[in-house]
């Protein structure tokens, strides 16, 4: 596993997060509009179509708990394959869309965690509660990314990783040492395992402005998501 991050300044991300977010949370139900499908199922065959239809069940409104949907979401996104991004997009270092770690059935511990976090922030979890988090995995001895979910603002934080799909709080994974974490909003430093210290907004992160900007990209091309309409 090599999960690298790059911090290089780029555009606000935040427009575009706050169209993914208003396009998921305004068309519930939502279903994956029938081009995007097509167009997946064409390139990467029926299972990467497959996929796509259980993240779209995964996004339907449901009354479980943030607890329930946080086990749901990690359990859905840890079945999909582990794989480095020299060998799957032949670059050292690529943050993947959840449709393209969907279509292709492989992600490194980035894309886990942004998928994840889309997910549940589409599933009306509040955004300040979740950041994506650059650990360093000390038994590895290498750069790492998890999810983190903190119920509330001075709690310590639940660790959704791709590594294991037990959701364990912060202080039973003491094989990872925070870095730093952020959200479509902003940017902390680690602060032993709490909140952290604010440095900014996440749009110093390039990377994260290159995978907002390739999900926009799937609204122009499909639209991204359409109401169900009743058969």
């Amino acid at each position: 596993m090599r999960c690298r991050f790059r911090t290089a300044l780029h555009q606000p991300s935040w427009p575009l997060l706050a169209l993914f977010l208003t396009c998921l949370l305004a068309l519930t139900p939502v279903k994956l509009a029938p081009e995007l499908l097509a167009r997946v199922e064409k390139q990467y065959g029926t299972d990467a179509k497959s996929r796509l239809l259980s993240w779209q069940d995964l996004l339907q409104p449901n009354a479980d708990q943030q607890l329930q949907q946080l086990q749901r979401v990690n359990l859905f996104f840890n079945q999909i394959r582990f794989i480095d991004d020299i060998d799957h997009w032949q670059k050292t270092d690529y943050w993947a869309t959840p449709i393209e770690m969907l279509a292709t059935n492989g992600g490194d511990c980035e894309d886990f965690s942004i998928a994840k976090y889309l997910t549940l922030i589409a599933l009306g979890l509040p955004e300040e509660k979740l950041r994506i988090t650059y650990v360093k995995a000390i038994e590895l001895n290498q750069a790492h990314m998890v999810l983190t979910y903190y119920p509330t603002p001075d709690a310590e934080p639940l660790v959704l990783d791709n590594l294991i799909d037990e959701i364990k709080p912060a202080s039973e994974r003491p094989d990872l040492a925070p870095v730093y974490s952020f959200n479509g909003s902003d940017l902390w430093l680690a602060k032993e395992r709490g909140q952290g210290q604010l440095v900014g907004k996440s749009d110093r992160l390039s990377m994260w402005n290159d995978v907002m900007g390739r999900l926009a990209k799937d609204f122009s091309q499909a639209p991204f998501l359409k109401k169900k309409t009743k058969e």
